[in-house]
């Protein structure tokens, strides 16, 4: 049986994954205001980002999670992201395999150099390797840690291959 989209959904996943997109569909279909993680990490400013105070930081993520609507998304499972999960109706692992993320990264980096898809950061290079390096180690030191916690909470999560199959979960 389906059911109705929850208030509170935390989207975790490497990247590649589809986090972001998977955030940007609920949110507009169902009017629910979705905030990236990373954007509570970095204040964007065109001439570059600045990384906000682990207060600011705190405060910021502590306002988004205290309102009665919210998606959020990001690779973080910090001790600073705890409260998000705690608070959440529902947490989404997007556990899409390793090959689909690297051909994602791949694509969205062209993508992007080529100006068909915007990005919150400039997509140098060096933000194309470490992409790399942030896959492999979520894939060895994250996901470990992050199935484990689902499994302690398995009543308000779900673990999705493909983001695309969230339809079936909600009416």
């Amino acid at each position: 049986m389906k059911k109705v989209i929850p208030d509170k959904i935390h989207i975790i996943g490497s990247v590649g994954s589809g986090k972001t997109t998977l955030a940007r569909v609920l949110s507009n279909s169902y009017n629910i205001p979705y905030y990236e993680l990373d954007n509570v990490v970095w204040e964007r400013h065109k001439s570059g980002d600045i990384r906000r105070t682990d207060e600011e930081r705190d405060n910021y993520l502590e306002e988004i999670i205290s309102s009665d609507v919210w998606i959020i998304e990001g690779a973080h499972n910090h001790k600073w992201v705890e409260k998000s999960f705690q608070n959440a109706d529902l947490i989404i692992f997007l556990d899409t395999p390793y090959p689909k993320r690297m051909v994602r990264i791949i694509k969205r980096f062209i993508l992007q150099k080529m100006g068909l898809e915007k990005s919150n950061y400039n997509p140098t290079i060096k933000i194309f390797g470490k992409m790399f390096q942030w896959n492999s180690a979520f894939e060895k030191k994250s996901k470990p840690k992050i199935l484990k916690m689902l499994n302690e909470n398995k009543s308000n999560s779900i673990i999705l291959k493909d983001n695309m199959k969230i339809g079936k979960y909600f009416k």
